[in-house]
């Protein structure tokens, strides 16, 4: 019970966390506009494409981790999300996030992992669909998984040295 426990309180608050992000994006001060122009100084093409695809991941995945529905995709979305969110934002900036560095993203990128690895606990949809997944090899799946889709935005989409500031594309 105690496991159940702190398996939901941790699927609650990251996946609260996320969807507040995600719907930051979407829909905060700046909505996708601001957003895009972020991204577009990130260096992310097409800035409003992956304003959208960010917004989106991360209210889904915030979603399903918190429900606790199919928390190994959820996990390796949060694995994908958090590695092109150290590779553009964070990068060359250190480790502690009050300096603009990866310190909070490699958390929740773990914690990740870690949920992946120990499941969603009996208090989830996983569990009352019946559904299996957790263990090594579904935190396994969540870090290849993960970094695949990361390293392979990137490498499609990511141009930071072409002039980004501004660009709204």
């Amino acid at each position: 019970m105690a496991h159940d426990l702190g398996m939901l309180v941790i699927r609650l608050a990251l996946g609260l966390m996320l969807v507040a992000h995600g719907a930051n994006k979407a829909f905060g001060s700046g909505g996708l506009t601001g957003t895009t122009a972020w991204f577009a100084s990130l260096g992310l093409r097409p800035a409003w494409l992956h304003a959208r695809l960010a917004a989106g991941t991360e209210i889904v995945a915030g979603v399903l981790l918190g429900l606790g529905l199919l928390t190994g995709a959820a996990c390796t979305a949060y694995v994908g999300l958090m590695l092109v969110a150290a590779l553009t934002d964070h990068r060359g900036k250190g480790y502690f996030v009050f300096k603009g560095g990866c310190e909070y993203v490699l958390l929740v990128g773990l914690v990740a992992v870690g949920v992946a690895s120990a499941g969603p606990g009996a208090w989830s949809l996983d569990n009352a669909l019946g559904l299996d997944s957790a263990g090594v090899w579904w935190s396994a799946g969540a870090v290849v998984a993960g970094t695949g889709a990361a390293l392979g935005l990137l490498a499609t989409f990511y141009r930071p040295s072409d002039g980004a500031e501004g660009q709204t594309d």
